[in-house]
């Protein structure tokens, strides 16, 4: 997953953006940068958090960035760091692995800014915006399948579940059916398509967000498989943290703080025990809790950066415990859909 550092749900969907880091402080205070340390960026982006840790502590990174566009972009700090840091072009979700190739580990702290680049919003032919018209793209790296691609090939009911659990769009089902619809009659492979076939169906209010606003979530969500590399992006971090290692995470929208929220609190669990079964069973706690719930931007931010109006920061430090089975893991994301995904009929 790709960021530019702090662009939420209403930049997302296609508002002014800007590069400024999301939180940059509070992150900065819980990743607790420190002299000879070793830390990731999963989410590289416009290089924000990046240049904040190297500059706080005489500290090496690792920056991570799905988007050949980011990694090019900062090669001009990588001469500037003299040689504190590294780019690697890759999905977060390997981070472990990376980390180990660069011979990086075991680290001292993972930082995630879960949310969308300001860098690709402005781009129109990147198609995340539906304010700037453009091919409905919506890919963060150079492969695999397109926002076009799955408007096109995915059937009404599958179509309607990823709105539905993806955006948390109430009216999914009458969204998936004016796309088919649409689509029958001419192939839709522009941002400015799709938002208006949107339009159509959802009305909003003066003030409410943009009606296309969760459908396009939803599939650069899908798209990008971020849910999925999200969750394996935490595994990743619990398995390469040192301990006393921190893992700071930012997120912008409910279905990706509820994971993060999920995942720490069952990882800083120590095990159950009873009367009946005095010995306490299951994993010792590999992480334990820093931030006592989600830490949000003041409000002096969020006046001069309202794209940090939702985001919400957890951090956890990583114990001596060994990191848990993973097998789990995958509970945390939405229910599949109730059929399989395929190409339509």
């Amino acid at each position: 997953m790709t960021t530019g550092h702090g662009v939420g749900p209403a930049d997302a969907a296609g508002g002014p953006a800007r590069h400024l880091p999301v939180m940059l402080a509070e992150v900065l205070a819980h990743l607790a940068p420190k002299d000879a340390g070793r830390y990731v960026d999963g989410t590289f982006g416009a290089g924000g958090y990046t240049r904040a840790i190297l500059a706080a502590a005489d500290c090496r990174v690792l920056a991570i960035d799905r988007d050949p566009t980011a990694i090019a972009a900062g090669q001009g700090l990588v001469a500037a760091s003299a040689g504190r840091l590294v780019l690697a072009q890759d999905r977060f979700s390997r981070l472990d692995a990376l980390a180990e190739e660069a011979n990086f580990g075991p680290l001292d702290g993972v930082v995630l800014d879960i949310g969308v680049s300001s860098m690709q919003l402005d781009e129109a032919e990147r198609g995340f915006s539906f304010r700037r018209d453009g091919p409905l793209d919506m890919r963060m790296g150079d492969a695999g399948p397109s926002a076009a691609d799955l408007v096109a090939e995915l059937d009404e009911v599958s179509l309607a579940h990823v709105i539905w659990s993806l955006g948390e769009e109430r009216q999914s089902r009458a969204i998936a059916k004016a796309i088919v619809k649409a689509r029958a009659e001419a192939p839709i492979t522009r941002t400015a398509q799709l938002a208006e076939i949107v339009s159509r169906v959802v009305w909003a209010k003066p003030g409410e967000i943009h009606p296309a606003t969760r459908t396009f979530q939803a599939l650069r969500i899908a798209v990008n498989e971020e849910l999925d590399e999200l969750v394996r992006a935490l595994a990743a971090a619990e398995r390469a943290l040192a301990p006393g290692g921190r893992l700071v995470v930012v997120t912008f929208h409910s279905l990706e703080d509820r994971i993060v929220k999920t995942f720490l609190s069952h990882r800083a669990k120590a095990p159950s025990a009873s009367r009946h079964m005095p010995q306490a069973e299951g994993p010792e706690p590999s992480f334990r809790l820093v931030a006592k719930g989600a830490v949000e931007a003041g409000p002096d931010e969020v006046a001069g950066n309202p794209r940090a109006r939702s985001a919400k920061l957890r951090a956890a430090e990583r114990t001596e415990a060994p990191a848990h089975p993973g097998g789990d893991l995958m509970g945390l994301l939405p229910a599949p859909p109730p059929q399989r995904h395929g190409r339509r009929r």
